[in-house]
């Protein structure tokens, strides 16, 4: 006889506690353009896209955030990750170094990211913080992600936390471990 278990409810993130379910959100960046077109539809400019062997780079303003004022991603298909450096706006602790999102990644002329709703926070030398597990499992449970993605997407968290730790929470460093070299911009201190 089966075990009858309580379905789990997700817990509410500390900045969010009335999240909604959503389906996964797709992100576009067309190189030749120089746009970046948000889960939302807008399109925004980028100052640089670069493209390595190993993903695609972009650097683009954040217009509008209060939070944020800047930011540079790497695209890395092969780790299924997004890999963001954000720059807060004068006086901002955004808390984190760097922001992984898990995603899956498809190149060409205009490349696409489809977000599998976890996210790695990493604090340089410190530690890190995985977020959203309540967003994936309520899009599974609403059948927006089947049981592959739910997988795939846990494997790579759990691939991603394991690594960066072992590499003493240094995500240039863990990078490097996979020959991965990225040339963040360079920001003054302040």
């Amino acid at each position: 006889m089966a075990a009858n278990f309580p379905v789990p409810v997700p817990i509410a993130r500390r900045d969010d506690v009335h999240h909604e379910v959503h389906p996964p959100k797709v992100e576009l960046f067309d190189v030749a353009a120089l746009t970046n077109t948000d889960p939302k539809g807008f399109v925004r400019r980028v100052d640089e896209y670069r493209e390595t062997e190993h993903g695609l780079y972009m650097a683009r303003p954040v217009e509008g955030h209060r939070r944020i004022a800047y930011f540079e991603s790497m695209l890395l298909p092969e780790l299924g990750l997004r890999v963001s450096k954000w720059r807060g706006r004068p006086g901002v602790d955004l808390g984190h170094d760097f922001y992984l999102d898990v995603v899956d990644i498809t190149d060409g002329p205009v490349w696409r990211t489809l977000d599998l709703y976890l996210d790695v926070l990493v604090r340089a030398g410190r530690g890190l913080r995985v977020e959203d597990s309540d967003e994936l499992l309520a899009a599974f449970r609403a059948r927006l992600v089947d049981l592959a993605a739910a997988q795939r997407a846990m494997e790579r968290t759990n691939r991603t936390v394991d690594g960066i730790a072992q590499a003493g929470y240094d995500v240039d460093a863990w990078l490097a471990g996979h020959g991965i070299t990225v040339e963040w911009r360079t920001w003054p201190t302040r």
